[in-house]
């Protein structure tokens, strides 16, 4: 391979093995710190470690630990602050970081659905890696053009682009709810959808409908709903009085779009759990204020906090971040009950 030796002698730089192989300074940086297999070709890698002798290139050690531990800081992305669950996710990360002498700055992207910004003049400048939390497919586009290390939560595992994935098997979440509600007779149900474009949500309108659809008898009918109490109200008010006979459970999202479904059945002036059921998901504190308490899936928000940073730390370490989706539990209660006699 033909170089280019620098301008005066100086010592060669990333950008010069760079310059030389044909790519970016950040495909060097996988290269040569050992991370690129699954990102960067064996061709590609092959050239620039060619490039690197060529010129004679050595990495910059001191610099490299400046580049990694520089701010010992990480950004958690979620879609809200208001929502609690968000807020327990954050505890986690941030209780891991806190450990290993990292702090964790919190940055809401509205809705999940993004985009979001870069929250700094350039977030490599601030930041050694990025956690997002149940955010939209295209949401991070900005942040990913960064070139930090990004761990994902409650997301896409097939989106090759993060350095880590953990999830929480939402799935397993829903089928469980359905099981719940069969064993109670249930036959005619509604799906109180989140009209939030998010991976979490597709999921678990997917396994909901592959569930029922082994039941004979079963009936499903999607309604999607706002993410707040007063859209559900009204997608559950609509639900219930537009078919006949009357769906029996409703089969929320999660536990906002449940409170709204109670909502709509007593302005009905029908009842929880004797004429409608209702299940939500997230076991908020929210579940355990409305009368009847909810039933609903309890997800380990603080235990994906703490997984996603120790992803994070895993990625920065050079090490390989454990896998397998995070186990979650039906928590059964007073706002399910037995179907109504047809």
């Amino acid at each position: 391979m033909q170089t280019r030796e620098p301008a005066g002698g100086a010592r060669p730089t990333s950008r010069d093995v760079a310059r030389a192989a044909g790519v970016s300074q950040a495909t060097v940086s996988l290269v040569l710190g050992g991370k690129w297999r699954g990102r960067v070709s064996e061709r590609t890698a092959g050239l620039v470690r060619d490039a690197a002798s060529a010129l004679g290139y050595r990495p910059n050690l001191a610099a490299r630990n400046l580049r990694l531990g520089r701010t010992r800081t990480a950004l958690l992305v979620v879609p809200a602050l208001t929502n609690e669950f968000f807020a327990r996710v954050y505890g986690g990360a941030a209780a891991v970081a806190a450990e290993h002498g990292f702090g964790v700055v919190l940055y809401p992207s509205p809705e999940g659905v993004g985009p979001a910004r870069d929250p700094f003049a350039s977030a490599r400048a601030a930041l050694d890696g990025v956690i997002a939390s149940s955010m939209a497919a295209g949401a991070l586009d900005a942040i990913r053009g960064s070139d930090l290390p990004l761990v994902m939560l409650d997301s896409d595992p097939s989106d090759p682009t993060p350095a880590a994935h953990v999830n929480l098997d939402v799935a397993d979440g829903m089928r469980q709810v359905t099981d719940h509600l069969l064993g109670l007779g249930h036959r005619r149900f509604v799906h109180l959808a989140s009209a939030v474009p998010s991976w979490t949500f597709e999921v678990r309108a997917r396994a909901l409908g592959t569930a029922l659809r082994a039941v004979p008898g079963a009936e499903l009918r999607t309604v999607p709903s706002p993410l707040d109490v007063a859209g559900a109200l009204a997608a559950a008010g609509r639900a219930l009085t537009d078919s006949e006979p009357r769906p029996t459970a409703l089969v929320c999202d999660d536990d906002i779009l449940a409170a709204g479904a109670c909502k709509a059945v007593r302005r009905l002036g029908l009842r929880v759990p004797e004429d409608v059921s209702v299940t939500g998901f997230d076991d908020l504190a929210l579940a355990t204020a409305v009368e009847p308490e909810l039933t609903t899936v309890r997800l380990p928000a603080e235990r994906i906090g703490q997984s996603g940073m120790t992803a994070l730390l895993d990625v920065l370490s050079s090490r390989t971040p454990a896998s397998g989706a995070l186990p979650v539990t039906l928590i059964p209660r007073g706002s399910t009950g037995p179907a109504p006699a047809a």
